[in-house]
């Protein structure tokens, strides 16, 4: 499998307006992973939307790989700074990384 991006979260101060906004507006789905995250459904990606005090300032677009520690390897090489580092989530385990022009993005693999 090429690394492609497959999901995107949005930060955000208030997960239920933002959700609530999604849903009005363009009509997706949501489904609640607690107090703090919310998947998006129907949005022609997958995405998700956090409140986490840890979440990022800006849309975070997500990469999926099928080996995180030779995309990790990939990403260092060729100039990305980590800015999280490996840890595991509900549906895998990803890394945080700020790409030389200053966005960040994810890589993430799914559970075996």
């Amino acid at each position: 499998m090429a690394d492609k991006i497959d999901y995107i979260e949005f930060p955000s101060a208030d997960r239920a307006r933002s959700s609530e906004f999604f849903q009005a507006a363009f009509g997706w789905g949501i489904i609640s992973y607690g107090p703090s995250y919310d998947a998006l459904d129907g949005a022609g990606i997958d995405g998700g939307i956090d409140q986490s005090p840890e979440r990022v300032a800006a849309p975070l677009a997500v990469i999926r790989t099928a080996d995180l520690d030779g995309a990790e390897q990939r990403v260092r090489a060729a100039g990305g700074v980590i800015t999280k580092p490996q840890f595991d989530f509900p549906g895998g385990r990803r890394f945080h990384f700020r790409e030389p022009g200053g966005n960040e993005l994810a890589v993430w693999v799914a559970r075996d």
